[in-house]
């Protein structure tokens, strides 16, 4: 029988030791305790990626809901009274899995649709006429003020995907999703329906449409579409969006610059990625 030690540790749990001799020095507050997790970094204890994560854990239970909901004036909503043919259409066009339903205006939000259950409508024209309140579900509603942290759980208890965010008097805010919440903790999370190009600053979409980098340098953009954007505010196009809208945009926010329209296609709460650019025509300006 060998009575010696066991030769060594199991990589996990000398990492937990090392970690652990770490911080022993007991934190005082987040950023001693941010400040020993980037030592661990830079000891190669933890990787960048897990230590973005933990940042982000970290950052989340210090947000609250309307830090990061979509506004209502972005909010892509249907009427309570809709027939279902006339917003199969929208449901299409934004690729969305949940439409808030509205009553009166977006202010009052009464349900929410699943374009789940749309398919057994969809393939057939019989039952068009259905109204979309038959079909809706009830809708979580979170005040302003609900902690990120609380409201995962509480989207992990319930099962919700998306909450409507009220204002002090009950009025709808915004909106928030599972995603979003997710998002500040791992990054974007890409799906099917974001446009992203493969390669290259810009890349052309159809005659009038076009894909951008928030990166492209404004002497490239302005070069490329014959405009004269430059400017020493700003070096890239990103840097352009956030100048004229005075903050960092959420994704679906608009800028309108001449013959120019900028939409963000995607954005995370660090910076823009993407932008879709129309040249629009006299009549839509």
């Amino acid at each position: 029988m060998n009575d010696e030690p066991y030769p060594s540790q199991t990589p996990q749990k000398s990492w937990i030791g090392r970690l652990g001799q770490l911080l022993s020095g007991e934190p005082q507050d987040q950023e001693d305790l941010l400040e020993i997790l980037r030592e661990a970094r830079e000891k190669h204890l933890l990787g960048p990626d897990a230590l973005a994560m933990i940042e982000g854990v970290l950052q989340v239970s210090e947000m609250r809901a309307r830090d990061i909901m979509i506004p209502k004036v972005q909010m892509v909503v249907v009427p309570r009274d809709a027939d279902l043919k006339t917003i199969f259409p929208l449901v299409l066009e934004h690729g969305h899995s949940r439409f808030p339903v509205i009553e009166e205006d977006r202010s009052k939000v009464v349900g929410v649709l699943l374009a789940k259950d749309l398919l057994p409508y969809a393939l057939t024209e019989t039952n068009h006429d259905i109204k979309v309140e038959e079909l809706m579900r009830p809708v979580s509603i979170v005040p302003e003020s609900k902690r990120l942290n609380v409201l995962l759980k509480e989207f992990r208890t319930n099962r919700n995907h998306l909450a409507i965010v009220v204002d002090e008097y009950g009025t709808a805010a915004g909106l928030v999703t599972i995603e979003d919440i997710l998002e500040e903790i791992v990054g974007e999370i890409e799906d099917e329906h974001d446009q992203e190009p493969d390669e290259g600053y810009i890349v052309q979409r159809n005659e009038n449409e076009y894909m951008v980098k928030a990166l492209t340098p404004m002497e490239d953009f302005d070069e490329y579409f014959f405009c004269d954007l430059s400017s020493e505010e700003y070096d890239t196009v990103g840097g352009f969006i956030v100048t004229k809208l005075g903050h960092l945009p959420q994704k679906g926010e608009k800028v309108i610059e001449g013959k120019l329209r900028f939409e963000v296609v995607r954005a995370d709460s660090r910076r823009i990625h993407w932008l879709k650019l129309k040249l629009l025509e006299e009549e839509e300006e």
